[in-house]
Protein backbone atom coordinates (compact mmCIF):
# COMPACT_ATOMS: atom_id res chain seq x y z
CA UNK A 1 0.00 0.00 0.00
CA UNK A 2 1.24 3.48 -0.82
CA UNK A 3 2.15 5.53 2.22
CA UNK A 4 1.05 9.14 2.17
CA UNK A 5 2.45 12.16 3.93
CA UNK A 6 0.37 15.23 4.65
CA UNK A 7 2.35 18.46 4.49
CA UNK A 8 1.23 21.89 5.53
CA UNK A 9 2.18 24.48 2.92
CA UNK A 10 1.97 28.22 2.53
CA UNK A 11 1.44 30.73 -0.23
CA UNK A 12 4.23 32.52 -2.08
CA UNK A 13 4.22 35.55 0.11
CA UNK A 14 3.83 33.84 3.48
CA UNK A 15 6.32 32.41 5.87
CA UNK A 16 7.38 28.86 5.25
CA UNK A 17 5.41 26.21 6.99
CA UNK A 18 6.88 25.04 10.23
CA UNK A 19 8.97 22.00 9.57
CA UNK A 20 12.05 20.71 11.29
CA UNK A 21 15.17 21.87 9.48
CA UNK A 22 17.14 18.87 10.65
CA UNK A 23 14.69 15.99 10.81
CA UNK A 24 15.65 12.51 11.83
CA UNK A 25 16.86 10.64 8.74
CA UNK A 26 14.82 7.77 7.38
CA UNK A 27 16.43 4.42 8.03
CA UNK A 28 14.49 2.35 5.48
CA UNK A 29 14.38 2.33 1.71
CA UNK A 30 10.92 3.84 1.41
CA UNK A 31 11.24 7.62 1.24
CA UNK A 32 15.01 7.70 1.80
CA UNK A 33 16.20 11.02 0.29
CA UNK A 34 19.32 9.81 -1.48
CA UNK A 35 17.70 6.66 -2.81
CA UNK A 36 14.82 8.83 -4.01
CA UNK A 37 17.34 11.00 -5.87
CA UNK A 38 18.89 7.94 -7.54
CA UNK A 39 15.45 6.71 -8.60
CA UNK A 40 14.26 9.97 -10.17
CA UNK A 41 17.69 10.48 -11.77
CA UNK A 42 17.36 7.17 -13.64
CA UNK A 43 13.97 8.31 -14.93
CA UNK A 44 14.89 11.83 -16.03
CA UNK A 45 18.04 10.47 -17.66
CA UNK A 46 15.86 8.79 -20.30
CA UNK A 47 13.99 12.00 -21.14
CA UNK A 48 17.12 14.18 -21.26
CA UNK A 49 19.00 11.60 -23.32
CA UNK A 50 16.22 11.35 -25.88
CA UNK A 51 16.37 15.09 -26.46
CA UNK A 52 19.71 14.72 -28.29
CA UNK A 53 20.43 11.03 -28.92
CA UNK A 54 17.77 10.71 -31.63
CA UNK A 55 19.31 13.44 -33.81
CA UNK A 56 22.18 11.04 -34.58
CA UNK A 57 19.74 8.30 -35.60
CA UNK A 58 17.63 10.50 -37.91
CA UNK A 59 19.68 9.89 -41.10
CA UNK A 60 19.53 6.12 -40.58
CA UNK A 61 15.78 6.27 -39.89
CA UNK A 62 15.25 8.36 -43.04
CA UNK A 63 17.14 5.85 -45.19
CA UNK A 64 15.64 2.72 -43.65
CA UNK A 65 12.01 3.89 -43.71
CA UNK A 66 12.20 5.95 -46.90
CA UNK A 67 11.09 9.11 -45.07
CA UNK A 68 11.18 12.65 -46.41
CA UNK A 69 13.20 15.42 -44.75
CA UNK A 70 9.95 16.93 -43.39
CA UNK A 71 9.01 13.54 -41.89
CA UNK A 72 12.37 13.30 -40.14
CA UNK A 73 11.97 16.82 -38.74
CA UNK A 74 8.75 15.64 -37.10
CA UNK A 75 10.64 12.93 -35.22
CA UNK A 76 12.25 15.73 -33.19
CA UNK A 77 9.54 18.41 -33.42
CA UNK A 78 6.73 16.08 -32.37
CA UNK A 79 8.64 15.07 -29.25
CA UNK A 80 9.53 18.59 -28.14
CA UNK A 81 6.10 19.98 -29.02
CA UNK A 82 4.29 17.37 -26.91
CA UNK A 83 6.77 17.86 -24.08
CA UNK A 84 6.55 21.67 -24.03
CA UNK A 85 2.75 21.85 -24.32
CA UNK A 86 2.08 19.28 -21.58
CA UNK A 87 4.61 20.06 -18.86
CA UNK A 88 2.58 22.47 -16.70
CA UNK A 89 -0.60 20.39 -16.95
CA UNK A 90 1.44 17.28 -16.10
CA UNK A 91 2.83 19.08 -13.05
CA UNK A 92 -0.72 19.82 -11.94
CA UNK A 93 -1.60 16.13 -12.28
CA UNK A 94 1.25 15.34 -9.91
CA UNK A 95 0.03 17.91 -7.40
CA UNK A 96 -3.48 16.43 -7.63
CA UNK A 97 -2.83 12.68 -7.63
CA UNK A 98 0.63 12.49 -6.07
CA UNK A 99 4.05 12.77 -7.63
CA UNK A 100 4.93 9.12 -7.00
CA UNK A 101 2.05 7.81 -9.10
CA UNK A 102 2.65 10.39 -11.84
CA UNK A 103 6.35 9.55 -11.98
CA UNK A 104 5.69 5.80 -12.22
CA UNK A 105 3.13 6.27 -15.02
CA UNK A 106 5.54 8.58 -16.85
CA UNK A 107 8.43 6.13 -16.61
CA UNK A 108 6.32 3.17 -17.74
CA UNK A 109 4.72 5.03 -20.64
CA UNK A 110 8.02 6.51 -21.81
CA UNK A 111 9.76 3.13 -21.86
CA UNK A 112 6.79 1.46 -23.60
CA UNK A 113 6.62 4.19 -26.27
CA UNK A 114 10.38 3.83 -26.81
CA UNK A 115 10.04 0.08 -27.37
CA UNK A 116 7.14 0.69 -29.77
CA UNK A 117 9.30 3.06 -31.84
CA UNK A 118 12.00 0.43 -32.15
CA UNK A 119 9.39 -2.02 -33.47
CA UNK A 120 7.87 0.47 -35.94
CA UNK A 121 8.11 -0.12 -39.66
CA UNK A 122 6.75 3.22 -40.90
CA UNK A 123 7.63 6.83 -40.24
CA UNK A 124 4.01 7.57 -39.22
CA UNK A 125 4.28 5.15 -36.29
CA UNK A 126 7.69 6.51 -35.31
CA UNK A 127 6.33 10.08 -35.15
CA UNK A 128 3.16 8.97 -33.30
CA UNK A 129 5.11 7.16 -30.60
CA UNK A 130 7.58 10.07 -30.36
CA UNK A 131 4.63 12.30 -29.49
CA UNK A 132 3.59 9.79 -26.83
CA UNK A 133 7.18 9.81 -25.54
CA UNK A 134 6.90 13.57 -25.12
CA UNK A 135 3.59 13.31 -23.26
CA UNK A 136 4.89 10.67 -20.83
CA UNK A 137 8.16 12.59 -20.44
CA UNK A 138 6.12 15.62 -19.43
CA UNK A 139 4.54 13.56 -16.63
CA UNK A 140 7.92 12.36 -15.43
CA UNK A 141 9.99 15.56 -15.24
CA UNK A 142 7.89 17.81 -12.91
CA UNK A 143 7.06 14.80 -10.73
CA UNK A 144 10.78 14.18 -10.21
CA UNK A 145 11.27 17.74 -8.96
CA UNK A 146 8.18 17.49 -6.77
CA UNK A 147 9.54 14.33 -5.16
CA UNK A 148 12.92 15.94 -4.47
CA UNK A 149 11.25 19.03 -3.02
CA UNK A 150 9.10 16.95 -0.69
CA UNK A 151 11.83 14.49 0.32
CA UNK A 152 14.96 16.53 1.01
CA UNK A 153 15.50 18.81 4.00
CA UNK A 154 15.78 22.47 2.97
CA UNK A 155 19.50 22.66 3.69
CA UNK A 156 20.20 19.71 1.36
CA UNK A 157 17.75 20.55 -1.43
CA UNK A 158 20.28 22.55 -3.48
CA UNK A 159 22.76 19.69 -3.40
CA UNK A 160 20.04 17.28 -4.52
CA UNK A 161 18.96 19.56 -7.36
CA UNK A 162 22.63 19.98 -8.26
CA UNK A 163 23.06 16.24 -8.70
CA UNK A 164 19.72 16.08 -10.57
CA UNK A 165 20.94 18.85 -12.91
CA UNK A 166 24.23 17.02 -13.35
CA UNK A 167 22.36 13.95 -14.61
CA UNK A 168 20.31 16.04 -17.05
CA UNK A 169 23.36 17.92 -18.32
CA UNK A 170 25.45 14.78 -18.74
CA UNK A 171 22.59 12.93 -20.46
CA UNK A 172 21.86 15.81 -22.82
CA UNK A 173 25.49 16.30 -23.81
CA UNK A 174 26.25 12.57 -23.89
CA UNK A 175 23.34 11.77 -26.20
CA UNK A 176 25.23 12.34 -29.47
CA UNK A 177 28.14 10.14 -28.32
CA UNK A 178 25.97 7.23 -27.21
CA UNK A 179 23.71 7.65 -30.24
CA UNK A 180 26.68 7.58 -32.60
CA UNK A 181 28.04 4.38 -31.05
CA UNK A 182 24.67 2.60 -31.15
CA UNK A 183 23.78 3.64 -34.71
CA UNK A 184 27.25 2.84 -36.02
CA UNK A 185 27.72 -0.52 -34.28
CA UNK A 186 24.14 -1.80 -33.73
CA UNK A 187 21.19 -0.10 -35.50
CA UNK A 188 18.92 2.93 -35.14
CA UNK A 189 16.32 0.89 -33.26
CA UNK A 190 18.80 0.35 -30.41
CA UNK A 191 18.67 4.09 -29.68
CA UNK A 192 15.08 3.56 -28.53
CA UNK A 193 15.32 0.00 -27.19
CA UNK A 194 17.92 1.13 -24.65
CA UNK A 195 15.15 3.01 -22.80
CA UNK A 196 13.24 -0.21 -22.07
CA UNK A 197 15.66 -1.70 -19.48
CA UNK A 198 16.39 1.76 -18.08
CA UNK A 199 12.66 2.43 -17.68
CA UNK A 200 12.14 -1.01 -16.09
CA UNK A 201 14.91 -0.25 -13.58
CA UNK A 202 13.36 3.14 -12.74
CA UNK A 203 9.93 1.49 -12.29
CA UNK A 204 11.26 -1.19 -9.94
CA UNK A 205 13.22 1.37 -7.90
CA UNK A 206 10.19 3.65 -7.82
CA UNK A 207 7.88 0.94 -6.51
CA UNK A 208 10.37 0.04 -3.78
CA UNK A 209 11.66 3.48 -2.77
CA UNK A 210 9.40 6.37 -3.65
CA UNK A 211 6.96 7.63 -1.04
CA UNK A 212 3.79 9.47 -1.93
CA UNK A 213 3.72 13.13 -0.86
CA UNK A 214 0.62 15.27 -1.04
CA UNK A 215 0.26 18.74 0.37
CA UNK A 216 -2.57 19.49 2.76
CA UNK A 217 -3.93 22.08 0.32
CA UNK A 218 -3.46 19.96 -2.82
CA UNK A 219 -5.94 20.76 -5.62
CA UNK A 220 -9.12 18.70 -5.68
CA UNK A 221 -10.47 19.65 -9.11
CA UNK A 222 -9.26 20.41 -12.63
CA UNK A 223 -9.35 23.68 -14.48
CA UNK A 224 -10.26 22.10 -17.83
CA UNK A 225 -10.79 25.38 -19.69
CA UNK A 226 -7.50 26.69 -18.29
CA UNK A 227 -5.72 23.54 -19.49
CA UNK A 228 -7.24 23.96 -22.97
CA UNK A 229 -6.34 27.66 -23.20
CA UNK A 230 -2.77 27.21 -21.94
CA UNK A 231 -2.15 24.13 -24.10
CA UNK A 232 -3.48 25.92 -27.18
CA UNK A 233 -1.39 29.02 -26.52
CA UNK A 234 1.75 26.96 -25.88
CA UNK A 235 1.15 24.90 -29.02
CA UNK A 236 0.76 27.98 -31.23
CA UNK A 237 3.88 29.59 -29.74
CA UNK A 238 6.16 26.55 -30.03
CA UNK A 239 4.73 25.61 -33.44
CA UNK A 240 5.42 29.12 -34.77
CA UNK A 241 9.00 28.94 -33.46
CA UNK A 242 9.54 25.50 -35.02
CA UNK A 243 8.11 26.47 -38.41
CA UNK A 244 9.43 30.06 -38.64
CA UNK A 245 12.66 29.02 -40.41
CA UNK A 246 10.54 27.30 -43.10
CA UNK A 247 7.72 29.83 -43.35
CA UNK A 248 9.94 32.88 -42.84
CA UNK A 249 9.77 35.43 -40.02
CA UNK A 250 7.93 37.87 -42.29
CA UNK A 251 5.30 35.28 -43.22
CA UNK A 252 1.67 35.99 -42.38
CA UNK A 253 1.30 32.38 -41.20
CA UNK A 254 4.10 32.77 -38.64
CA UNK A 255 2.62 35.97 -37.24
CA UNK A 256 -0.90 34.52 -37.22
CA UNK A 257 0.23 31.66 -34.98
CA UNK A 258 2.13 34.10 -32.74
CA UNK A 259 -0.92 36.38 -32.51
CA UNK A 260 -3.20 33.45 -31.64
CA UNK A 261 -0.67 32.43 -28.99
CA UNK A 262 -0.70 35.90 -27.41
CA UNK A 263 -4.51 35.91 -27.46
CA UNK A 264 -4.57 32.45 -25.87
CA UNK A 265 -2.24 33.53 -23.05
CA UNK A 266 -4.37 36.66 -22.47
CA UNK A 267 -7.59 34.63 -22.26
CA UNK A 268 -5.84 32.14 -19.98
CA UNK A 269 -4.76 34.93 -17.61
CA UNK A 270 -8.31 36.37 -17.65
CA UNK A 271 -9.87 32.99 -16.86
CA UNK A 272 -7.36 32.06 -14.14
CA UNK A 273 -8.44 35.06 -12.07
CA UNK A 274 -12.04 33.82 -12.03
CA UNK A 275 -11.88 30.05 -11.60
CA UNK A 276 -12.00 28.59 -8.08
CA UNK A 277 -9.00 26.26 -8.47
CA UNK A 278 -6.87 27.68 -11.31
CA UNK A 279 -4.30 25.64 -13.20
CA UNK A 280 -1.67 28.27 -12.33
CA UNK A 281 -2.66 30.72 -9.59
CA UNK A 282 -1.39 34.01 -11.01
CA UNK A 283 -0.52 35.10 -7.47
CA UNK A 284 2.42 32.72 -7.86
CA UNK A 285 4.11 35.36 -10.02
CA UNK A 286 3.85 38.00 -7.29
CA UNK A 287 6.99 36.31 -6.06
CA UNK A 288 9.68 38.35 -7.83
CA UNK A 289 12.36 35.66 -7.28
CA UNK A 290 10.12 32.96 -8.79
CA UNK A 291 9.28 35.13 -11.82
CA UNK A 292 12.96 36.01 -12.21
CA UNK A 293 13.83 32.31 -12.06
CA UNK A 294 11.42 31.51 -14.89
CA UNK A 295 12.78 34.35 -17.06
CA UNK A 296 16.33 33.26 -16.24
CA UNK A 297 15.62 29.70 -17.43
CA UNK A 298 14.27 31.06 -20.73
CA UNK A 299 17.29 33.32 -21.27
CA UNK A 300 19.75 30.60 -20.29
CA UNK A 301 18.15 28.14 -22.73
CA UNK A 302 18.17 30.73 -25.54
CA UNK A 303 21.90 31.29 -25.10
CA UNK A 304 22.82 27.64 -24.51
CA UNK A 305 20.56 25.71 -26.90
CA UNK A 306 20.70 28.34 -29.64
CA UNK A 307 24.48 28.67 -29.55
CA UNK A 308 25.17 24.95 -29.22
CA UNK A 309 22.87 24.22 -32.19
CA UNK A 310 25.41 25.76 -34.57
CA UNK A 311 28.45 24.32 -32.82
CA UNK A 312 27.39 20.79 -33.76
CA UNK A 313 27.25 21.82 -37.45
CA UNK A 314 30.59 23.60 -37.04
CA UNK A 315 32.29 20.48 -35.71
CA UNK A 316 30.79 18.04 -38.21
CA UNK A 317 30.47 20.08 -41.42
CA UNK A 318 33.33 22.57 -41.13
CA UNK A 319 35.88 20.44 -39.28
CA UNK A 320 34.62 17.24 -40.94
CA UNK A 321 34.24 15.27 -37.70
CA UNK A 322 32.07 12.18 -37.33
CA UNK A 323 29.11 12.42 -34.91
CA UNK A 324 31.11 10.44 -32.33
CA UNK A 325 34.15 12.73 -32.65
CA UNK A 326 31.93 15.81 -32.41
CA UNK A 327 30.37 14.44 -29.24
CA UNK A 328 33.81 13.72 -27.79
CA UNK A 329 34.88 17.30 -28.51
CA UNK A 330 31.95 18.47 -26.38
CA UNK A 331 33.11 16.38 -23.41
CA UNK A 332 34.72 19.43 -21.72
CA UNK A 333 31.25 20.99 -21.59
CA UNK A 334 29.71 17.79 -20.25
CA UNK A 335 32.53 17.25 -17.79
CA UNK A 336 32.29 20.73 -16.33
CA UNK A 337 28.52 20.37 -15.92
CA UNK A 338 29.03 17.05 -14.13
CA UNK A 339 31.69 18.49 -11.83
CA UNK A 340 30.13 21.91 -11.49
CA UNK A 341 26.52 20.98 -10.66
CA UNK A 342 27.08 19.50 -7.17
CA UNK A 343 29.66 22.20 -6.42
CA UNK A 344 27.13 24.82 -7.49
CA UNK A 345 24.55 23.21 -5.22
CA UNK A 346 26.94 23.50 -2.26
CA UNK A 347 27.80 27.12 -3.12
CA UNK A 348 24.13 28.09 -3.45
CA UNK A 349 23.33 26.46 -0.11
CA UNK A 350 26.09 28.51 1.54
CA UNK A 351 25.81 31.84 -0.32
CA UNK A 352 22.27 31.84 -1.65
CA UNK A 353 21.48 31.75 -5.38
CA UNK A 354 22.07 35.38 -6.39
CA UNK A 355 25.88 35.46 -6.67
CA UNK A 356 26.34 31.95 -8.17
CA UNK A 357 23.55 32.58 -10.72
CA UNK A 358 24.90 35.97 -11.80
CA UNK A 359 28.44 34.57 -11.93
CA UNK A 360 27.28 31.57 -13.95
CA UNK A 361 25.53 33.73 -16.56
CA UNK A 362 28.59 36.00 -16.73
CA UNK A 363 30.77 32.95 -17.43
CA UNK A 364 28.22 31.82 -20.05
CA UNK A 365 28.41 35.25 -21.72
CA UNK A 366 32.22 35.10 -21.85
CA UNK A 367 32.10 31.53 -23.22
CA UNK A 368 29.63 32.51 -25.97
CA UNK A 369 31.84 35.48 -26.86
CA UNK A 370 34.81 33.13 -27.04
CA UNK A 371 32.85 30.78 -29.31
CA UNK A 372 32.17 33.74 -31.62
CA UNK A 373 35.92 33.87 -32.30
CA UNK A 374 36.15 30.27 -33.59
CA UNK A 375 37.57 29.87 -37.10
CA UNK A 376 37.65 26.99 -39.58
CA UNK A 377 41.16 26.07 -38.39
CA UNK A 378 40.70 26.61 -34.64
CA UNK A 379 42.50 23.89 -32.69
CA UNK A 380 40.77 21.43 -30.38
CA UNK A 381 42.47 22.75 -27.19
CA UNK A 382 41.19 26.28 -27.87
CA UNK A 383 37.67 25.00 -28.54
CA UNK A 384 37.83 22.96 -25.33
CA UNK A 385 38.55 26.07 -23.25
CA UNK A 386 35.35 27.78 -24.39
CA UNK A 387 33.27 24.61 -24.13
CA UNK A 388 34.53 23.98 -20.58
CA UNK A 389 33.80 27.56 -19.54
CA UNK A 390 30.28 27.22 -20.95
CA UNK A 391 29.67 24.09 -18.89
CA UNK A 392 31.10 25.81 -15.81
CA UNK A 393 28.75 28.75 -16.31
CA UNK A 394 25.64 26.68 -16.98
CA UNK A 395 25.98 24.43 -13.92
CA UNK A 396 24.96 26.97 -11.24
CA UNK A 397 22.14 28.30 -13.44
CA UNK A 398 20.61 24.86 -14.01
CA UNK A 399 20.75 24.18 -10.28
CA UNK A 400 19.99 27.61 -8.86
CA UNK A 401 17.15 28.66 -11.16
CA UNK A 402 15.43 25.34 -10.53
CA UNK A 403 15.65 25.80 -6.76
CA UNK A 404 14.49 29.42 -7.03
CA UNK A 405 11.37 28.44 -9.00
CA UNK A 406 10.43 25.32 -7.05
CA UNK A 407 11.52 26.65 -3.65
CA UNK A 408 9.54 29.90 -3.95
CA UNK A 409 6.32 28.05 -4.82
CA UNK A 410 4.02 26.66 -2.12
CA UNK A 411 4.28 22.94 -1.51
CA UNK A 412 0.88 22.18 -3.04
CA UNK A 413 2.06 23.74 -6.32
CA UNK A 414 5.50 22.10 -6.48
CA UNK A 415 4.47 20.06 -9.53
CA UNK A 416 3.21 23.15 -11.36
CA UNK A 417 6.45 24.93 -10.43
CA UNK A 418 8.47 22.00 -11.79
CA UNK A 419 6.41 22.16 -14.96
CA UNK A 420 7.06 25.90 -15.23
CA UNK A 421 10.80 25.31 -14.90
CA UNK A 422 10.86 22.67 -17.61
CA UNK A 423 8.47 24.57 -19.90
CA UNK A 424 10.63 27.70 -19.60
CA UNK A 425 13.65 25.68 -20.68
CA UNK A 426 11.81 24.09 -23.62
CA UNK A 427 10.44 27.43 -24.83
CA UNK A 428 13.84 29.06 -24.40
CA UNK A 429 15.49 26.29 -26.40
CA UNK A 430 12.94 26.60 -29.22
CA UNK A 431 13.19 30.39 -29.14
CA UNK A 432 17.00 30.29 -29.16
CA UNK A 433 17.14 27.91 -32.11
CA UNK A 434 14.54 29.93 -34.07
CA UNK A 435 15.88 33.44 -33.34
CA UNK A 436 19.57 32.60 -33.67
CA UNK A 437 18.69 30.57 -36.76
CA UNK A 438 17.12 33.71 -38.21
CA UNK A 439 20.28 35.67 -37.32
CA UNK A 440 22.40 33.04 -39.06
CA UNK A 441 20.14 33.00 -42.15
CA UNK A 442 20.18 36.80 -42.40
CA UNK A 443 23.99 36.98 -42.20
CA UNK A 444 24.47 34.18 -44.75
CA UNK A 445 21.96 35.74 -47.16
CA UNK A 446 23.76 39.06 -46.78
CA UNK A 447 27.37 37.82 -47.10
CA UNK A 448 27.19 34.86 -49.46
CA UNK A 449 26.62 36.72 -52.78
CA UNK A 450 29.57 39.08 -52.17
CA UNK A 451 31.86 36.32 -50.91
CA UNK A 452 30.92 34.13 -53.88
CA UNK A 453 31.61 36.88 -56.42
CA UNK A 454 34.77 37.98 -54.61
CA UNK A 455 36.21 34.47 -54.94
CA UNK A 456 35.76 34.66 -58.71
CA UNK A 457 33.19 31.87 -58.81
CA UNK A 458 30.59 31.60 -61.60
CA UNK A 459 27.52 33.75 -61.05
CA UNK A 460 24.50 31.94 -59.61
CA UNK A 461 20.84 32.32 -60.54
CA UNK A 462 18.50 33.30 -57.70
CA UNK A 463 17.19 29.72 -57.21
CA UNK A 464 20.78 28.44 -57.17
CA UNK A 465 21.76 31.14 -54.67
CA UNK A 466 18.80 30.27 -52.43
CA UNK A 467 19.77 26.58 -52.47
CA UNK A 468 23.42 27.43 -51.76
CA UNK A 469 22.37 29.68 -48.88
CA UNK A 470 20.35 26.88 -47.24
CA UNK A 471 23.34 24.55 -47.44
CA UNK A 472 25.78 27.14 -46.08
CA UNK A 473 23.50 27.87 -43.08
CA UNK A 474 24.42 24.41 -41.73
CA UNK A 475 28.07 24.61 -42.82
CA UNK A 476 27.73 22.45 -45.94
CA UNK A 477 29.64 23.50 -49.05
CA UNK A 478 27.27 23.41 -52.09
CA UNK A 479 29.68 21.57 -54.38
CA UNK A 480 27.93 19.93 -57.32
CA UNK A 481 29.02 16.49 -58.46
CA UNK A 482 31.75 16.66 -61.10
CA UNK A 483 32.99 20.12 -60.04
CA UNK A 484 36.74 20.57 -60.74
CA UNK A 485 38.88 20.24 -57.63
CA UNK A 486 40.20 23.82 -57.70
CA UNK A 487 36.71 25.32 -57.96
CA UNK A 488 35.37 22.89 -55.31
CA UNK A 489 38.09 24.11 -52.92
CA UNK A 490 37.08 27.74 -53.50
CA UNK A 491 33.40 26.94 -52.94
CA UNK A 492 34.26 25.12 -49.71
CA UNK A 493 36.33 28.05 -48.45
CA UNK A 494 33.55 30.55 -49.25
CA UNK A 495 30.89 28.34 -47.66
CA UNK A 496 32.83 27.76 -44.46
CA UNK A 497 33.90 31.40 -44.09
CA UNK A 498 30.31 32.56 -44.61
CA UNK A 499 28.96 29.99 -42.14
CA UNK A 500 31.52 31.01 -39.52
CA UNK A 501 30.56 34.66 -40.00
CA UNK A 502 26.93 33.75 -39.31
CA UNK A 503 27.82 31.53 -36.35
CA UNK A 504 29.97 34.30 -34.90
CA UNK A 505 27.08 36.77 -35.03
CA UNK A 506 24.69 34.21 -33.54
CA UNK A 507 27.10 33.52 -30.66
CA UNK A 508 27.47 37.27 -30.03
CA UNK A 509 23.69 37.60 -29.81
CA UNK A 510 23.65 34.63 -27.40
CA UNK A 511 26.36 36.38 -25.34
CA UNK A 512 24.17 39.50 -25.22
CA UNK A 513 21.22 37.42 -23.98
CA UNK A 514 23.47 35.96 -21.28
CA UNK A 515 24.50 39.48 -20.17
CA UNK A 516 20.82 40.42 -19.76
CA UNK A 517 20.39 37.23 -17.72
CA UNK A 518 23.13 38.40 -15.32
CA UNK A 519 20.91 41.30 -14.24
CA UNK A 520 17.82 39.06 -14.01
CA UNK A 521 19.80 36.74 -11.73
CA UNK A 522 20.30 39.62 -9.27
CA UNK A 523 16.53 39.55 -8.61
CA UNK A 524 16.59 35.97 -7.33
CA UNK A 525 16.82 34.78 -3.75
CA UNK A 526 16.53 31.58 -1.75
CA UNK A 527 13.14 29.84 -1.85
CA UNK A 528 10.81 31.19 0.82
CA UNK A 529 8.87 27.92 0.99
CA UNK A 530 11.74 25.46 0.64
CA UNK A 531 11.27 24.19 4.19
CA UNK A 532 7.65 23.21 3.58
CA UNK A 533 8.70 19.72 2.61
CA UNK A 534 11.79 19.50 4.75
CA UNK A 535 10.59 16.67 6.92
CA UNK A 536 8.34 15.00 4.42
CA UNK A 537 10.28 11.82 4.07
CA UNK A 538 11.12 11.39 7.69
CA UNK A 539 7.71 10.98 9.29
Amino acid sequence: MTSQTTISATGPGDKAAAAPSDPTPSTGLRGHPWFTLITVAVGVMMVALDGTIVAIANPAIQKDLGASFADVQWITNGYFLALAVSLITAGKLGDRFGHRQTFLIGVTGFAAASGAIGLSHSIAFVVTFRVLQGLFGALLMPAALGLLRATFPAEKLNMAIGLWGMVIGASTAGGPILGGVLVEHVNWQSVFFINVPVGALALILGLLILRDHRAENAPRSFDLLGIALLSGAMFCLVWALIKAPTWGWGSGTTWTFLAVSVLGFALFAFWEQRVKEPLIPLGLFRSVPLSAGVVLMVLMAIAFMGGLFFVTFYLQNVHGMSPIDAGLHLLPLTGMMIVGSPLAGAAITKLGPRVPLAGGMAATAIAMYGMSTLESDTSSPVMSIWFALLGFGLAPVMVGATEVIVGNAPMELSGVAGGLQQAAMQIGGSLGTAVLGAVMASRVDSDLPGNWTGAGLPKLTQPQLDAASEAVQVGVAPVAKGTPEAIAAKITTVAHDTFISGMSLACLVAAGVAVVAVFVALLTKRGENAEAGAGAAHI
